[in-house]
């Protein structure tokens, strides 16, 4: 699957009203690509496997997305076979009392990848550039006043590119997705949690008081989007108003990347391999 256009590294701009949140779905057959996801899940499997065991780098993943734009369905099954050893899924809402009493990086941290593990973020840091910038909720966060500035949006562009940066630099590759949605594909969904009772649960009130929101939030992606672009940890807008070319997407993408990381099993040296030569005589030489 081509994702190429809608990869974002620094220098073109995303916008939202030029994007086609249905992407290149109508050139694809639905039933062919999702044949093709079940034989690059075992693909990525073995890559996984490789670079769990080989535990030289660490793969963050994060996703961000309006309410509905099918993020837990994307995790769910693009991480569908993996060893679930080497995957760690994290989901930031609303900080807890002790998050807060930290700066916003702070939970992130404990939360990356160790060596050798894929880390899920389902939303992260980018909250406090979106949500905290539609809201100010950053002026009901706990900073001294020489932090309280106008530029405080833009200076935190500029902390998560220079965290990235660090990221990359001590072994963490990272990719970010944006589920793209429109708006009325996201009231079909809403729609739907309201009259199938098996998903009312996923339903709250406050997903209809943050659609208010919707252009204030979509510059608000925009504006961190094209901030935050950079080859070391690009930005893929995913076109997801059809939820299977979405979760292709992103599969194809996480799928290349491990191809690029080119994961190895350790490799012994001769003397251990010599070890493990001994240890087979003796299983051997065991009578049964």
């Amino acid at each position: 699957m081509v994702t190429d256009f809608c990869r974002f590294v620094g220098g073109k701009k995303f916008s939202y009203k030029k994007f086609n949140a249905k992407g290149e779905s109508k050139k694809y057959d639905r039933e062919k690509i999702e044949k093709k996801m079940a034989s690059d899940i075992l693909k990525m499997r073995e890559l996984q496997d490789k670079f769990y065991a080989g535990s030289q780098e660490s793969f963050l993943v994060i996703f961000q997305a309006m309410d509905a734009a099918g993020k837990d369905g994307a995790i769910k099954h693009v991480m569908s076979g993996i060893n679930p050893q080497g995957v760690k899924v994290s989901s930031f809402k609303q900080p807890s009392a002790e998050e807060a009493a930290h700066d916003y990086l702070w939970r992130a941290c404990r939360a990356l990848p160790k060596k050798g593990e894929i880390g899920i973020f389902n939303r992260s840091y980018y909250e406090d550039v979106l949500i905290a910038k539609v809201h100010k909720l950053y002026k009901i966060q706990r900073l001294p006043q020489r932090c309280m500035t106008k530029d405080i949006i833009k200076r935190r562009y500029e902390e998560i590119v220079n965290f990235e940066k660090y990221l990359w630099q001590n072994g963490v590759t990272v990719v970010k997705f944006f589920l793209c949605i429109s708006k009325s594909e996201q009231k079909k969904r809403f729609m739907s949690r309201i009259v199938d009772t098996s998903k009312n649960w996923k339903f709250s009130q406050s997903d209809l008081k943050e659609r208010d929101y919707w252009d204030d939030y979509m510059k608000a992606y925009e504006s961190a989007i094209n901030s935050t672009s950079r080859k070391n940890a690009p930005w893929y807008i995913v076109p997801s108003d059809k939820k299977w070319y979405a979760r292709a997407f992103v599969l194809s993408v996480m799928l290349e990347t491990l191809k690029k990381i080119n994961p190895q099993y350790p490799k012994f040296q001769k003397e251990k391999r010599g070890k493990l030569l001994e240890y087979k005589k003796i299983l051997l030489s065991e009578k049964d």
